[in-house]
């Protein structure tokens, strides 16, 4: 079966947390993984690069001297892409990098990210954060409890929760994330998962299926 070791909310050890096979312990699929963070990192792009041709750089359009007599080669048009100034010969245009992989490959890849980090102990769960107020140095005395202050850390949690939000956002090299919307990349992008308990019910539910 496999574990993580449970934390208290504030950041005391307890007793091991079963994970669910389903997502932790599943085959690791290196080139699923792949797809996922190149269409992830392809899905983040603009695609606004354009330079100009030689149809749209300022220049002159007309022969630049005649054909014969001058000792000198051929020239067409001063825009010409092998003259200096002129346009740019096959250069980057505007187009969109969006993929979108199968809903099952995309699956794949979330459970082979999560088993990874299973399988290297990178995984730990906490009982739901429950914060009256925004606390930046709440959260930050969790991390450092857990030996996680120096480490590049992806919270998991269940539910929209404005004061978590509002004390995780300046702490270095934490990202939280809601469980529903959890992909490969993030998951790999982090040295240690730290999931609340609510959140990995959550996750048992929406992809465990």
């Amino acid at each position: 079966m496999t574990t993580a070791q449970g934390y208290s909310a504030a950041g005391e050890e307890t007793e091991k947390v079963p994970l669910p096979e389903a997502l932790f312990a599943a085959e690791v699929h290196t080139h699923v993984l792949y797809e996922a963070v190149k269409s992830y990192l392809g899905n983040q792009r603009q695609g606004t690069h354009k330079t100009k041709n030689r149809h749209e750089v300022s220049g002159q359009k007309s022969k630049l001297y005649r054909q014969k007599g001058t000792g000198r080669a051929r020239a067409g048009s001063a825009t010409s892409g092998t003259r200096v100034g002129g346009g740019r010969i096959f250069g980057p245009r505007p187009r969109d990098y969006r993929t979108q992989p199968p809903a099952r490959v995309r699956r794949m890849a979330l459970c082979s990210a999560l088993s990874d980090r299973a399988a290297g102990a990178q995984v730990r769960v906490v009982d739901d954060l429950k914060l009256e107020a925004p606390s930046t140095k709440s959260v930050a005395k969790l991390l450092a409890g857990m030996g996680l202050a120096a480490q590049r850390v992806l919270l998991v949690s269940s539910r929209d929760d404005s004061n978590l939000f509002l004390s995780c956002r300046n702490v270095q090299r934490l990202q939280l994330q809601r469980a529903q919307e959890l992909n490969a990349y993030t998951v790999l992008r982090a040295e240690t998962l730290v999931i609340e308990k609510s959140a990995l019910q959550t996750l048992e539910e929406v992809f465990g299926r």
